[in-house]
């Protein structure tokens, strides 16, 4: 059965200077409704027909969720092809936390979480609705089919971190899932409720979390490439504090859920 709904999540915190410009990237390119997008990726007439736009505001302190409130699309009645935009706001907890609230909330046939700031198109998203035809849970990657690898365009120490982190992730938690940090996932109803329902973790591992929940629980995963650009503005920095809480996290994530196996087989 094809799905007749999607909600996209975007995780929120002091956007102000990169989310207006961001909407417009995605609501522009729902209003065109073709088939074909730019360099021939997929339009959005590939989507389903209700598509919904769901701001999770991470206890911003800027104005982010004023430029939400402002936008046209707030309160867009559904149906019309153009998508409708909503916010909510939770205390600010992290982006885990954030998206974990945001995936729960939302009730489409198919729910999708990418970065706010559109680091992964919008052209992007009808890839991942494609996957989840016959996938519960449909994960982007930035390696592509070639080989390359669209992080290169990150600076030095980012791609270095990224490794030394892949190379501990891969043994001890997802196995051979080679990009598990690219924020651009999507989940079919049913999957996204029982994994992020089971989520412990708020720190940037969670997508970890959530690929070892899946395999735990015996989810049809697929790896999507899709394209992704560096939008510096990032407030992840480099810090022992931050590498401590990223082994921590790491370490602990088999060990949070070592009865989850067991009672998806009861």
């Amino acid at each position: 059965m094809s799905a007749g709904s999607v909600t996209i999540v975007l995780p929120a915190f002091n956007e102000e200077a990169r989310l207006e410009s961001a909407l417009d990237e995605l609501f522009g390119y729902l209003r065109r409704r073709g088939e074909q997008a730019r360099d021939g990726a997929p339009g959005a007439g590939h989507l389903p027909e209700i598509v919904r736009v769901l701001v999770v505001d991470d206890g911003s302190t800027d104005r982010t969720t004023q430029i939400v409130r402002a936008r046209p699309e707030t309160g867009n009645p559904d149906g019309d092809g153009h998508g409708t935009l909503a916010l909510l706001s939770v205390p600010h907890g992290g982006k885990g936390a954030a998206v974990r609230s945001g995936m729960l909330a939302a009730d489409s046939d198919l729910i999708v979480f990418a970065d706010a700031d559109m680091a992964t198109p919008p052209d992007q998203i009808p890839l991942l609705v494609e996957a989840l035809v016959d996938h519960d849970v449909a994960l982007g990657s930035r390696i592509q089919p070639d080989g390359s690898d669209m992080r290169g365009s990150q600076p030095l120490y980012r791609r270095l971190l990224g490794r030394a982190f892949h190379a501990f992730a891969s043994i001890w938690v997802v196995g051979d899932v080679k990009d598990t940090q690219c924020g651009f996932k999507g989940f079919s109803r049913e999957a996204a409720h029982r994994l992020f329902a089971a989520q412990r973790i708020t720190s940037i591992v969670f997508d970890v979390e959530l690929i070892y929940l899946a395999r735990r629980n015996g989810l049809r995963i697929a790896v999507v490439p899709v394209r992704w650009y560096d939008r510096r503005g990032s407030r992840m920095r480099a810090s022992p504090a931050l590498a401590t809480r990223v082994g921590w996290d790491l370490l602990r994530i088999p060990l949070l859920h070592r009865g989850s196996a067991k009672a998806a087989k009861a």
